[in-house]
């Protein structure tokens, strides 16, 4: 396994002049051996039973001068070993802290600690098949330990013969720069990437605590890091491989000691060795590819970004191509029934990965298209029996059946020999999908670990694809509620002109509580309302589809704004729910040209002045926020001109976390008062100042009217006394008018339908005067007020009934009609449309 050089270019030598051995030398095997304070071994690593060709069982608890040829750091004065070879070159270590003399005794040594470390080379004979053994040409480096535990040297060794293979595993030249090639030490901060090797250091360490492994490498890196020396200015460093083959080399020994079984020949003793190592090097480059896999994917809750990610994690170190499948119903975001997918199925094609070459299969198997799967299929097993479903080689037979699924299309070159893996994409034991998974012919098949890990891959993946896809669904839920709950408001009210925004939140679950809303109201007057339901997800966005029902039924009681929110904040107690709202209730009258709002614990609203373009948050008597319970609050009227625009918002639009909320009040201010060719290029100013700042998470909800006014000449009204005959002068004087305002065609209608109004009045009404108002704007607005509370209702009237006739007239003959009541009774209103006015003739 290469885990890459983390050496650059050696000092004094250019980067091209590098031999086979120095690039090599980035990746030596190494042996690790811990030597206890008794001068017994007390850890032997796997490389270096490799090395020494003397199994763990056998080393640990030996003398380690039976077993070591490390000159200086073990003591001459103990017998060598039998087959140890004088050190090749020098017989004393070089190094840049090389002890020149032999040490002293071991026992001593590590009990007063060794103050330097130590290198050397050594030819040795290790047990082998020979009769004499194998010659073994070592490198080693020593290490005292200083502090606490048993261990007191710390022993790394490497096979100099591995040097002579270059990275192609071919002869990397005639061995002459091997020979001259020394061990030694150096500061690792010489090197480029000095902070990837001093990181890869606990690695080579036996498995002991944090502590100990931050004190041991520390002292490693004080003492020197291991470095090759070419000479006294070039030096390597040596960068740790754990001694675990190539995929090459362990397909080959793999290969070799599967044709000594088949032939009856017994295997050879390291192709078992390696063959346990090489199946424990294989499980755990699976469980790496897992590891690795589940970390890249899942990095977002969308369903194609998820898909896509997926599909890139396999491709290509599992697999040369991979396409995914997903039901219908889950890229639509939709439910679907229970059971075992059948052959009517439609199954999407939602990624293709692959390495071929590019354009290849989008114009075969394009991303997007739907079809079913027949039964004979191996797509339909995997997906009706759940688990995966393997073939080592896709013959002629079943790529011209696969094939003839794909009308006008053949498909047969892409997958004919190769090797495939169909996998279940499932979550809840429920399939989602399916991944077909295709290797090239040259490639290695898939076999039955490659169907375990891409079994246990699908698991994972069908996880998070269906934790994006409930996401999905439960964002499509949340946003239909949303858009469900909030307003249509009609551009156009009786004397002002009306824009909205609404943007969602920015977190998860970013359905929230803020509402907007317009409600027509007696006298051409407009009611304007904004809230906001602290908190976020369905139950804030129910509690303010509730609130915001309660605001439209009052306001259409005709409620003074104070009185509106009083009964407001007495509904959120009945209602049990602990949440607060703030909710700011404004009402235009045009007519006046005032407005009279009260505001619970909200923002104040801006008003910008048409006179001056000048704007200013209104103030206002702050209040407490719905649902305290027992607070008063008031209301206050402001003058209004034709032309201003008032903008009222919540505060998800100016409050950003970290940031004083005045910042974002004076920004509002700011940008209301922009010019704009329109009210949605106001709005849109308004919100570009405001949501490029960064760090907004809230939802926001801004609604803004332009306030024009209705001007007197518009506006006509008559008082009648409580007499049948008074429904007759208010048809005359209701035609006169109209003649004036040049709407003769609306007179008799408009009459007609004024005079049922007055006439309804004169026998309810208990004697205060009758009140007949006509307003001309968008519409033609006639209303009629008297001091009785019952609200009228449409009647069945029968042949022989005298009256329940009049207000069937009127919702016939009207475009649009209501009641109402008031302080002191009722008003009952209609609209009539006006005329199209014809084009000027040239």
């Amino acid at each position: 396994m290469d885990r890459g050089a983390a050496s650059g270019t050696p000092p004094g030598r250019a980067g091209g002049e590098r031999t086979a051995a120095e690039h090599a030398a980035g990746r030596i095997p190494l042996a690790v051996v811990v030597v206890d304070r008794d001068g017994r071994v007390s850890h032997w690593s796997s490389g270096a039973r490799r090395l020494f060709r003397v199994t763990k069982e056998d080393a640990v608890g030996r003398l380690a001068v039976d077993l070591l040829p490390v000159s200086g750091a073990l003591p001459e004065t103990l017998d060598e070993p039998a087959d140890a070879a004088v050190p090749a070159g020098d017989a004393a270590p070089r190094g840049a802290y090389a002890v020149e003399e032999p040490g002293p005794a071991l026992d001593a040594s590590l009990e007063s600690g060794l103050s330097y470390p130590a290198a050397g080379r050594a030819r040795l004979t290790v047990p082998g098949q020979g009769r004499d053994g194998a010659r073994v040409d070592v490198l080693w480096w020593a290490y005292p330990l200083v502090g606490p535990g048993q261990g007191r040297l710390l022993v790394l060794a490497a096979d100099a013969g591995a040097l002579r293979q270059g990275e192609d595993g071919g002869d990397g030249g005639d061995g002459g720069d091997v020979e001259r090639i020394a061990p030694g030490f150096a500061l690792h901060t010489d090197f480029p990437g000095a902070e990837d090797l001093a990181r890869r250091l606990p690695e080579i360490l036996p498995s002991m605590s944090v502590g100990d492994s931050a004190r041991i490498v520390s002292q490693v890196l004080e003492l020197g890091y291991p470095v090759l020396e070419f000479s006294r200015q070039d030096r390597v460093p040596v960068t740790p491989d754990w001694g675990v083959p190539r995929r090459a080399e362990r397909r080959e020994r793999r290969e070799r000691a599967a044709r000594a079984a088949a032939e009856g020949r017994p295997v050879p003793e390291d192709l078992r060795d390696e063959g346990e190592d090489l199946e424990y090097a294989a499980v755990r480059e699976h469980l790496e590819f897992l590891n690795e896999v589940s970390s890249r994917i899942g990095s977002s809750l969308d369903l194609s970004r998820t898909v896509v990610e997926v599909s890139r994690a396999v491709v290509p170190r599992f697999t040369d191509v991979a396409g995914t499948y997903l039901r219908e119903q889950v890229v639509a975001g939709e439910g679907f029934p229970e059971g075992v997918p059948d052959t009517t199925t439609l199954w999407h094609r939602v990624a293709v990965e692959h390495t071929d070459e590019p354009g290849r299969w989008d114009d075969v198997v394009p991303v997007g298209e739907a079809m079913p799967f027949p039964a004979h299929t191996p797509f339909f097993q995997c997906m009706t029996s759940g688990d995966p479903v393997l073939v080592p080689r896709i013959s002629e037979e079943m790529g011209h059946a696969i094939a003839a699924q794909f009308e006008k299309r053949d498909i047969r070159p892409l997958i004919t020999h190769r090797s495939m893996l169909v996998v279940p994409l499932k979550a809840r034991n429920v399939v989602l999908g399916f991944m077909i998974l295709l290797r090239h012919p040259e490639r290695a098949e898939f076999n039955d670990m490659d169907r375990v890990t891409g079994a246990e891959l699908a698991a994972r993946a069908g996880l998070v694809l269906d934790n994006a896809r409930m996401y999905t669904y439960q964002e499509s839920v949340a946003e239909t509620l949303q858009d469900s709950m909030l307003p249509h408001i009609p551009p156009h009210r009786a004397g002002c002109d009306i824009a909205t925004r609404y943007l969602p939140g920015t977190l998860l679950g970013r359905v929230g509580g803020d509402w907007f809303d317009s409600v027509k109201l007696p006298g051409a007057r407009t009611a304007l309302v904004v809230g906001d339901v602290m908190g976020h997800g369905l139950n804030s966005a129910a509690m303010m589809g509730q609130l915001r029902t309660a605001v439209q039924t009052m306001a259409a009681l005709d409620l003074p704004p104070a009185q509106l929110l009083r009964n407001l904040d007495d509904l959120a107690q009945r209602l049990g729910e602990h949440y607060l709202a703030t909710c700011l209730y404004a009402v235009y009258d045009p007519v006046a040209g005032d407005l009279h709002l009260a505001n619970a614990g909200h923002i104040p609203p801006v008003l910008v002045r048409a006179a001056d373009g000048r704007s200013e948050l209104l103030d206002l008597p702050t209040g407490a926020p719905i649902g305290v319970g027992g607070v008063a609050f008031e209301a206050v009227r402001v003058r209004v001109a034709p032309g201003d625009r008032l903008v009222m918002c919540t505060d998800g639009l100016v409050e950003v976390r970290g940031e004083d909320i005045g910042v974002g009040l004076a920004t509002l201010c700011e940008s209301a008062a922009h010019p704009a060719a329109s009210m949605d290029d106001a709005c849109d100013t308004i919100i570009r100042s405001l949501n490029t700042r960064g760090g907004r998470k809230d939802d926001v909800a801004l609604l803004m009217a332009r306030l024009s006014g209705i001007e007197p000449e518009d506006v006509a009204e008559w008082s009648f006394a409580h007499t049948p005959a008074e429904a007759g002068r208010a048809r005359a004087a209701v035609r006169e008018q109209l003649h004036v305002w040049g709407l003769a065609a609306l007179a008799d209608n408009a009459a007609l339908l004024a005079g049922e109004l007055v006439t309804n009045a004169v026998r309810h009404a208990r004697g205060r005067r009758i009140e007949l108002r006509l307003v001309r704007g968008d519409t033609l607005l006639c209303e009629v007020d008297d001091d009785d509370p019952t609200l009228p209702t449409l009647l069945g009237a029968g042949t022989a009934d005298e009256f329940g006739r009049g207000l069937r007239v009127v919702s016939t003959l009207a475009r649009e009609w209501g009641t109402s009541r008031t302080g002191g009774g009722k008003t009952v209103w209609f609209e009539l449309p006006l005329p199209r006015r014809r084009p000027t003739e040239v």
